[in-house]
């Protein structure tokens, strides 16, 4: 079941979902917007051979901006605003906004799903898919989220837990 704004107040109130830093303003009627935060890694142009222990920060540069243009079909990693944690019965869904989407932003490639349990920030694998340069800058809400409950209990325990950037 996708938890509805009243659920998910009285959730937040009740210290089951914890959201740093949290503003009341960004609970939508089912889910949450989210902001992106000023650190950003940039890729290296260079040849990757994808396996299993393929490292992204061998291959990236971790940087901090206070505004940062994408370029058309360029790809970066960003991350959210918020530190999120969740209980181990509701999982989340990141997704973009349509108002963003329509100039051409995607801010996830795959990895949309928080696992229930989670402790962290979460990740935006930004993509500029349109034929004009974007401005980011820090703060704006590019994403939401879609709280869900699970059937059953489980703690995410995965190689991104306590993720960094």
């Amino acid at each position: 079941m996708i938890l509805t704004k009243k659920v998910i107040l009285e959730e937040i109130r009740k210290k089951r979902i914890k959201i740093s830093p949290f503003n009341k303003k960004n609970i939508g009627a089912a889910s949450m917007d989210i902001a992106l935060d000023n650190k950003f890694r940039i890729f290296e142009s260079k040849k990757v051979t994808l396996c299993e222990k393929s490292n992204y920060k061998k291959y990236s540069n971790l940087i901090r901006k206070n505004e940062l243009i994408i370029m058309p079909g360029q790809f970066i990693l960003g991350i959210t605003k918020e530190k999120i944690k969740l209980p181990e019965d509701i999982c989340g869904w990141i997704h973009g906004r349509s108002r963003f989407a329509r100039f051409g932003l995607s801010i996830h490639s795959t990895a949309s799903f928080i696992h229930p349990g989670v402790n962290n920030k979460q990740v935006f694998e930004i993509s500029n898919t349109s034929n004009i340069p974007l401005v980011l800058k820090p703060g704006i809400k590019i994403g939401q989220i879609i709280f869900e409950r699970t059937e059953g209990k489980a703690k995410y325990t995965g190689k991104f837990n306590n993720q960094k950037l």
